[in-house]
């Protein structure tokens, strides 16, 4: 028998593996000063892409002001316990009233927390009798939800439809001889590759197969949408999501997160979800301050706009310079090279040393060994100054990757960590 913990010191883990390299700053970096396109790191200021602030709405002052009264009345604590218990106000029941609206859903319910809210949605939907077919690229939240489900479950293909419906098939075979039912689960956007969900295409297949879809759409809620009500909205196939998410933590720059339904549905996650039943409500300070930006979301089209335009300048710009971003349909930017993680460390370091730029990296065994994405979030915040710079700095960081000189500064920290 084996201490327990002798598998943690002697193996910290595929990313932990780097720490003594990578912490504090490829990793766990601290940037400084007002949220927005220009900060600090280390005490100099960089251009940011790494902010999930798609409106630009952290330091609104309208918002701002929202924030410093609702403290000033309320305080942090207020109200206390859990909403069964003595957590509930109408202030929480107007936003979610105003959240349902909002994404053309009958009853919506208030979350504390994106991330612990979707692993107890799927928690309570499903019992050991149903199946769930899920994304193989979903968001940990979602596998995390997975991982509690007693039952079957499979992945499909990420975005494949032929490979959903050969899933569809196997669960449905399981669903009958058990007497069950089946969830499917997918993102409105992916985080990391910028692609939407094919909502539309796994709705269709409602015709032939019994299931109930699930979509995560923490990056499209307030970004997609004629109105901003998400990739549902825009691809036109919002009614026929069954339990739609959202988090605050995006669009909304806040903190909380929401699950929207027919009403049946929701008022049996308000009884059954264990993260929100034995946790405390939200804090009035989010929830007042939840209430304006869901306003302003929905009073400020210009905000949308402004945003679309960076995103399509960020994005053409690349493209038009022979840079490869995938199949992105969303503001999600991202940028995928060919190289080494130490390759990546000794360009990132690069692009914020000496053309003091800021952004997100993100290498194995998130995506394929041998490939380094770059991940851009493009705001309302940003200006045609922030993307001509950006790109200058791409096409040169190009460069030093092909001729080498990556590959060079990067030997010791290869040879460090035994690559």
């Amino acid at each position: 028998m084996r201490d327990l913990f002798e598998r943690i010191q002697n193996n910290k883990g595929p990313l932990g593996k780097w720490a003594s390299q990578a912490e504090g700053y490829y990793v766990f970096p601290k940037l400084e000063g007002e949220l927005g396109p220009r900060m600090k790191f280390r005490g100099k200021e960089i251009l940011n892409w790494s902010l999930n602030d798609y409106l630009g709405l952290a330091t609104h002052p309208e918002i701002r002001k929202v924030d410093a009264e609702a403290a000033a009345e309320y305080g942090a604590a207020y109200p206390m316990g859990a909403r069964m218990m003595s957590g509930h106000t109408d202030i929480h029941e107007q936003l979610e009233q105003e959240l349902a609206s909002f994404v053309k859903k009958e009853s919506a319910y208030l979350l504390n927390f994106g991330y612990q809210g979707m692993v107890s949605i799927i928690d309570a939907l499903v019992t050991k009798n149903d199946v769930i077919v899920y994304d193989v690229d979903s968001h940990a939240c979602i596998i995390d939800g997975v991982r509690l489900h007693m039952g079957k479950r499979f992945t499909y293909k990420h975005n494949d439809i032929s490979s959903l419906e050969k899933n569809l098939e196997r669960a449905t075979k399981i669903a009958e001889e058990n007497d069950g039912g089946i969830l499917v689960i997918t993102e409105g956007v992916f985080g990391m590759r910028g692609q939407q969900g094919k909502l539309k295409e796994i709705a269709a297949l409602k015709e032939k197969y019994n299931f109930r879809m699930l979509v995560d759409d923490a990056h499209g809620f307030g970004t997609l949408g004629e109105t901003g009500a998400g990739a549902g909205e825009e691809q036109g196939v919002q009614e026929d999501i069954d339990v739609y998410f959202s988090t605050f933590a995006k669009s909304m720059a806040g903190i909380g997160a929401f699950v929207a339904g027919n009403k049946d549905v929701i008022d049996f996650l308000k009884y059954n979800m264990r993260s929100q039943m034995f946790a405390k409500s939200l804090p009035m300070i989010f929830t007042k301050g939840a209430l304006k930006r869901l306003d302003m979301l929905r009073t400020m089209p210009q905000l949308k706009a402004k945003l679309w335009e960076n995103v399509n300048m960020l994005q053409n710009g690349l493209k038009e310079r022979g840079f490869d971003i995938g199949d992105t349909n969303t503001c999600v930017t991202p940028v995928y090279l060919e190289g080494s993680i130490p390759e990546a460390m000794a360009m990132v370091n690069d692009l914020r040393e000496n053309y003091g730029i800021f952004l997100s990296i993100v290498v194995y065994p998130v995506i394929p060994k041998g490939i380094i994405l770059l991940r851009m979030i493009p705001t309302t915040s940003h200006n045609k100054e922030d993307i001509e710079e950006t790109l200058s700095a791409f096409e040169a960081i190009r460069e030093k990757l092909t001729n080498g000189t990556y590959k060079r500064l990067s030997a010791a920290v290869a040879q460090a960590m035994g690559e």
